[in-house]
């Protein structure tokens, strides 16, 4: 039989026991009778479930507001909780509540229109100028354009581009140090050439 959705989550939360709809029910009826730690514990488990049900329904800087909300709701409401029932299902339908409402908050949002004339940048300097590199680049050898890539673009250590590409350290540096004079070369080239 599957495991309902509310309940997977936190299967290896509970000291590694799996959580059951009876363990559900018996936590908040133990916070019902006014067991705080229980209670805590209820919380904590409740709002660890929510955040992955909102994290995947709501734009992430909504995720606490709304789990924030459920939480409160769940302590104001908890009174109207019937222990004979399960747990999971009526949280999941406050939860469900909460977020039709976050919803129609979002869509009722005024929404500001762009001006026609506003400036957007021109990036394609940009790219020329990335081309440019990745031309020179494949002038090089293989092993002092990977390093160079790694190290002076992509911002990885001279040990971490080592281990990377299987060079020692002192090659890489190597690598690195001959590719830039012959890249310098490269580009002084082009230059007398204009």
């Amino acid at each position: 039989m599957p495991v309902p959705a509310y309940l997977a989550w936190a299967r290896a939360s509970w000291g590694g026991k799996r959580l059951t709809e009876s363990d559900w029910r018996a936590l908040m009826v133990a916070a019902q009778a006014g067991n705080a730690g229980v209670y805590r514990r209820l919380l904590t488990e409740v709002g660890a479930w929510l955040q992955r049900y909102y994290y995947r329904r709501l734009p992430a800087a909504m995720v606490d507001d709304a789990v924030q909300e459920v939480l409160l709701a769940l302590h104001e409401k908890r009174h109207t909780y019937d222990p004979s029932q399960p747990f999971g299902p009526w949280l999941a339908a406050i939860a469900r509540y909460k977020w039709i409402d976050r919803l129609r908050v979002m869509k009722a949002a005024s929404m500001e229109e762009l001006s026609d004339d506003m400036s957007v940048l021109d990036h394609g300097e940009a790219v020329q100028s990335a081309r440019s590199l990745e031309v020179l680049l494949d002038r090089l050898k293989p092993a002092q354009a990977e390093v160079i890539r790694l190290v002076k673009l992509q911002g990885l250590s001279i040990e971490e581009a080592a281990a990377r590409t299987g060079q020692t350290i002192s090659l890489v540096k190597v690598n690195i140090h001959r590719g830039l004079g012959r890249l310098t070369a490269l580009v002084q080239d082009q230059t007398d050439e204009l």
